[in-house]
């Protein structure tokens, strides 16, 4: 047999010519062939690993948030409905050539709430109707005004009206509900303006949009409430009581852990719920946009249609008040002196501080229930007294520590500290005051966040309940 390692790397074929000659023609290296057939392999399993990586992570999004794939079917499904008016004749021939404006208005207003669908549906054929009407009308006056006036007419009332439009979304109760609207009848003056300068029929082009548009719309909106509707009230509401937990929770765990680290220096859970103030802080703007389309939305669950949205954005302002009292909490510790005489002050103000804390925490729980339920708490009124007068204890033991700034040495068995024993520095005890200060601020504005979620029980007539009572997410 021949080896491998014999075979030489370089061949040459020796072809015989017909006048006797011998022509050497050079072969091309084996190992480039090689080279070539590992490169396209390495290409194409990448290529089949990313592809498969793909899929893993949308499965994985799939799972964790169902609502997500069930509004892309939804999406899908309006798409196909709207489409049979291309598929089937005697649709097409009803609405002509523009149908496809139908398949196009699915596509830009279906959105994943229920509030988010109405507000583009609606703001989209109200100002296709007036935006419509308005260039039927400049477009009738100029063809009166006759050949010479009519371009004149039409460019100074695209200018005026887009102007006067564009201003208006600058104004924050329009651009707060209506800048769609103010935005597609910029693009649907113009349109149907200039464009019946130079088409012929442009009332009947006009109707047959206007047609699609609505039926394109009516099926997003029909879709959208029928089938696992998804509303933004709903989310909002889900969205605050969830922040009152997480908020205290955050509460919770910066107290224990400046007071007892060593219990839960390697519990990761509690490190993750202390992490929670941070999402509450970076909620703010989900919070603007659900109250803005949840005024869109009909009656549903245990909201009616004038429900007080707008409560809720100034439950989440008291929240968030409170969370930078957190966050502030979490500065404290980072800064913190281990100073030999910290120990003995903490553990003078420690009973205080857990016994607030215990209060404050209950508290925000209970909001969390009296929202999840929409019913009163029976416990509300004792817990706020509660914690006012652990706010007052606190202040007493802060205003007694420069008395304790004595600390004690290890030969001291006395609860007292001796005068003969070190002096704890005012600088390394900073910290500590501010961190108990803090959680006196944070008590006044949780008080804050009780009259906000009392005022929104005025407003809708909250029952009184039991706040143990079983809740349903």
């Amino acid at each position: 047999m021949v080896n491998a390692k014999d075979v030489p790397e370089n061949l040459e074929w020796s072809i015989n010519v017909t006048d006797g000659t011998k022509q050497v023609v050079a072969v091309p290296e084996l190992r480039l062939v090689n080279k070539v057939w590992l490169g396209s392999k390495s290409v194409v399993g990448g290529l089949i690993l990313t592809v498969w990586r793909f899929l893993v992570k949308a499965w994985n999004l799939g799972v964790a948030e169902p609502k997500k794939v069930i509004h892309a079917v939804k999406v899908g499904l309006a798409l196909t409905i709207v489409s049979l008016c291309y598929y089937i004749r005697s649709l097409y021939e009803g609405v002509g050539g523009n149908a496809m404006w139908a398949v196009m208005t699915v596509v830009v207003v279906f959105e994943s709430s229920v509030g988010a669908t109405l507000y583009k549906s609606i703001n989209r054929v109200t100002a296709t109707f007036l935006a419509g009407s308005l260039g039927l009308g400049v477009h009738w006056i100029s063809y009166k005004a006759g050949e010479k006036f009519e371009p004149i007419i039409i460019g100074i009332s695209v200018f005026f009206l887009a102007s006067a439009a564009t201003f208006s979304r600058f104004i924050p109760s329009v651009k707060s509900r209506f800048d769609y609207g103010a935005l597609i009848f910029i693009l649907t003056f113009s349109l149907v303006s200039v464009s019946g300068y130079r088409v012929d029929g442009i009332s009947e082009l006009a109707f047959q949009r206007l047609s699609t548009i609505f039926i394109g719309t009516s099926f997003c909106i029909l879709i959208s409430i029928l089938f696992y509707p998804t509303w933004a009230g709903a989310e909002l509401h889900r969205l605050i009581y969830r922040n009152l937990e997480k908020l205290a929770d955050s509460l919770d765990g910066y107290v224990i852990e400046y007071f007892d680290y060593e219990a839960v220096a390697e519990d990761s859970n509690h490190t993750k719920a202390m992490k929670g103030y941070k999402y509450v802080l970076d909620s703010k703007a989900t919070e603007d946009n659900l109250a803005k389309f949840a005024r869109w939305e009909p009656a549903h669950g245990c909201f009616n249609f004038q429900h007080p949205w707008k409560q809720y954005l100034k439950i989440g302002a008291s929240i968030r008040s409170s969370a930078y009292c957190i966050e502030a909490l979490s500065g404290c510790m980072d800064s913190e002196i281990q100073a030999p005489g910290i120990g003995y002050l903490k553990k003078h103000v420690s009973n205080a501080c857990k016994t607030m804390n215990k209060f404050s925490s209950d508290i925000l729980r209970e909001l969390a229930i009296t929202l999840k339920t929409m019913t009163k708490s029976s416990q509300m009124g004792s817990l706020v007294r509660e914690m006012n007068i652990a706010v007052q204890q606190l202040q007493i033991s802060l205003r007694s520590i420069p008395n304790c700034l004595i600390a004690p040495t290890s030969e001291d068995t006395t609860d007292e500290p001796s005068r003969k024993t070190c002096i704890t520095p005012l600088v390394e005890v900073i910290p500590l005051t501010t961190f108990v200060s803090l959680l006196i601020e944070n008590a006044a504005r949780i008080n804050g966040i009780v009259d906000a979620v009392n005022e929104l029980a005025g407003m809708v007539d909250m029952k009184h309940g039991n706040s143990n009572a079983k809740t349903t997410q």
